[in-house]
């Protein structure tokens, strides 16, 4: 009855129908079934994209949606019949259509995330972004995980019950909760960091040439899989940089890796802040704030693609050396770069999803 009520719930919501109610019931059982974060988010995407306005096309549509289910072993108790839309008063339109596509959205979720079979294991749950967009996800034990663009976050169903653990894969924003005797543990690629009760930021895209920590307050304790004894603590406003694949850097053609192979293997520094703001650079994502200061062109690039969901290309190797600094809430792409090239001077274009940078 649950998971039909949350169906019922999120349609509503994204039809602009659902109550404040509703919204809070739906809250509650998105807390309670954590996995089904995974269909919110796809469900979201979804409904971003135009709906089919022939009904035909839409009953088609469902139908072939069932079919290819059933052909992978999907089955319903009593598979719901399409809905007759004509003599629907309009919002009850739009809501069934959507009621239509969590149908598919659900099968897809039972069928798998991706071409990696461990994704589809039952022990598993997993919430991921796209490039352009952000998510806020609760896990079991009330910790809050803000998760940006191009990001994967997985963990146990199990979480909580004997030990909080998760890994990450991009950049989170961490509330944690405190948990007497139970420490919550986040893996990346190059680093392992636990935690009692605080608010961080971790940054571990495995493109990046660094993995960030980033802590705002509280304590958090971090350590290397390859240095299992060697335990850095962090203190309030503190971040570890860990520079990752340094053999690959060495031998790396590119000016602003170049300097990176000759910076130490750990460096601790202080947070960033823009003047007049109080909000770390670091953590600016997770307010809905592309902030960076004086970092080098190319570092801002590989944000500004996630957070637009481009691509850079640089025609003038030299300008990946820039400096820069900005900040942007609302503007679009084009807004940004002309900001930029207002302070900092070069030449680009536009093509597609593609920026250049000559």
């Amino acid at each position: 009855m649950s998971q039909e009520k949350f169906w019922v719930l999120l349609s509503k919501k994204l039809s602009g129908e659902a109550s404040g109610h509703e919204l809070a019931e739906l809250e509650i059982l998105i807390t309670g079934n954590p996995e089904w974060q995974y269909a919110v988010q796809n469900l979201g995407d979804l409904w971003d994209h135009e709906p089919v306005k022939d009904s035909l096309q839409e009953e088609d549509a469902y139908l072939l949606h069932l079919h290819r289910m059933n052909e992978q072993g999907v089955t319903f108790d009593e598979p719901p019949a399409a809905p007759a839309y004509i003599n629907r008063p309009r919002k009850w339109y739009w809501l069934a259509a959507t009621l239509l596509i969590t149908v598919a959205v659900a099968g897809f979720m039972l069928l798998g995330r991706g071409s990696n079979g461990e994704k589809n294991t039952a022990k598993e749950n997993e919430v991921s972004t796209r490039r352009g967009s952000r998510t806020r996800v609760q896990l079991p034990d009330g910790s809050v995980v803000m998760l940006n663009a191009g990001s994967k976050l997985t963990y146990n169903k199990d979480f909580g019950k004997v030990q909080r653990e998760v890994t990450l894969t991009g950049e989170g924003f961490f509330d944690v909760q405190k948990m007497k005797g139970k420490p919550f543990i986040i893996h990346t690629a190059s680093l392992d960091i636990k935690v009692l009760g605080t608010v961080f930021n971790v940054k571990a895209y495995p493109e990046d040439s660094q993995t960030e920590t980033s802590l705002v307050h509280g304590r958090v304790e971090v350590t290397m899989p390859d240095r299992p004894n060697n335990k850095i603590i962090l203190s309030d406003n503190e971040k570890l940089l860990v520079y990752n694949n340094r053999k690959n850097i060495t031998g790396s053609d590119r000016p602003d890796l170049q300097k990176e192979k000759h910076l130490p293997l750990v460096a601790l520094k202080q947070l960033t802040y823009q003047q007049d703001d109080t909000v770390a650079v670091e953590t600016s994502w997770a307010f809905n704030k592309l902030s960076f200061k004086d970092e080098l062109f190319s570092d801002v690039a590989r944000k500004m693609e996630r957070w637009y969901d481009v691509s850079f290309e640089f025609e003038n190797t030299g300008k990946q050396d820039l400096l820069v600094y900005g900040s942007f809430t609302t503007e679009t792409l084009q807004e940004a770069l002309e900001a930029l090239v207002f302070s900092f001077g070069f030449n680009y274009k536009i093509a597609g999803k593609k920026v250049t940078i000559y």
